[in-house]
C-alpha cells in the first residue's frame, strides 16, 4: 500500500473517529430530531390514511348508486320479457351488464381501499404505540442524563475542593517545616557562638560563684554588714587596753 493510500485511510478512520465522537457527543439532540422526523411521518399517514378512507367512501357511494341504477334495469328487464318484448329486454340487459361490470371493478376497487385502511390503520397504532414507549424512554434518559450531569458537577466541585483543601494542607506543612528549620538555624547559631566565645565558660564560672563582676541581694548584704562588724570588733578591744593604761597610771613611782 502507497503512503498517499495510507493518508487517505488515515483521513477516514479520523473523519469517522471525529463524525462518532461528535454524534456521541449530541446523542440527545439527534434523538429528538429523529423523532421529530417521526412524528412528521406518522402525520403524513394520518392524512394518508384519511385520504383513503375518503377514497373508500366515495367508491361505497358510487357502488350505492350503481346499485340503484342496476336494480331499476333489472325491473326493466323483467317488464319487457312480460310483455313479450325480448328485443327492448336485450337492450336493457346490455346496459345491466355494463353496469354489472363497472361495479365488478369498482367492489374490487372498494375491497383493496379498505384493505389498505386497516393495514395503515394497523401501521399508524403500532407507530403511536412506538412513538410513545420512546418518548417515555427518552424522557427517562434525559433525565437520567441531568442527574448524571448533577452527580458529576458536585463531585468536580467535591474533588476540587479536596485538592484545595490538600494544597492548604501541603502549604501549611511547607510553612511549619520552613519555620522548625528557621528555628533549628537559630538554635545552631546561638550553640556556635557559645561555643566559640567565652559565654559559656562565663556561665560556669558564674554557677559556681566564682564570677567576679556579679551583683547580687546577698552580696551586697554582705558588703554593708561586714563594716559593721569591724567596728564592734574594735570597740570590745579598745576597752582592756584602756583600764590597763589606767592601771599603770596608778603604780607609785619611786624616786631614783
Amino acid at each position: 500500500m502507497s503512503i498517499f493510500s495510507k493518508l487517505i485511510t488515515l483521513l477516514r478512520g479520523t473523519a469517522h473517529e471525529t463524525g462518532q465522537k461528535a454524534v456521541d457527543a449530541n446523542a440527545l439532540r439527534i434523538l429528538d430530531q429523529e423523532m421529530r422526523d417521526a412524528g412528521a411521518q406518522l402525520t403524513r399517514s394520518r392524512e394518508e390514511l384519511t385520504k383513503l378512507m375518503a377514497q373508500s367512501k366515495l367508491a361505497q357511494q358510487k357502488i350505492d348508486a350503481r346499485a340503484g341504477k342496476m336494480a331499476e334495469y333489472t325491473r326493466y328487464i323483467e317488464g319487457a320479457l312480460a310483455k313479450g318484448d325480448e328485443s327492448l329486454a336485450h337492450d336493457v340487459a346490455t346496459k345491466l351488464a355494463a353496469l354489472e361490470s363497472e361495479d365488478a371493478g369498482d367492489k374490487a376497487s372498494k375491497t383493496a381501499l379498505d384493505q389498505s385502511v386497516v393495514t395503515l390503520k394497523a401501521t399508524i397504532q403500532k407507530t403511536e404505540n412506538q412513538l410513545r414507549g420512546m418518548r417515555q424512554q427518552i424522557d427517562t434518559v434525559k433525565a437520567t442524563d441531568a442527574v448524571q450531569k448533577a452527580q458529576a458537577a458536585i463531585a468536580a466541585r467535591h474533588s476540587g475542593a479536596s485538592s484545595k483543601m490538600g494544597s492548604a494542607l501541603e502549604s501549611l506543612e511547607r510553612i511549619k517545616a520552613r519555620q522548625a528549620e528557621t528555628s533549628a538555624r537559630i538554635e545552631s547559631a546561638e550553640e556556635l557562638e557559645s561555643s566559640s566565645g567565652d559565654g559559656d565558660l562565663n556561665r560556669r564560672l558564674a554557677a559556681a560563684g566564682l564570677m567576679e563582676g556579679e551583683s547580687n541581694a546577698a552580696a551586697v548584704l554582705a558588703r554593708f554588714k561586714k563594716p559593721a562588724q569591724l567596728g564592734h570588733d574594735s570597740a570590745s578591744g579598745t576597752a582592756p587596753l584602756i583600764g590597763q593604761v589606767r592601771d599603770v597610771q596608778q603604780v607609785p613611782r619611786s624616786d631614783s
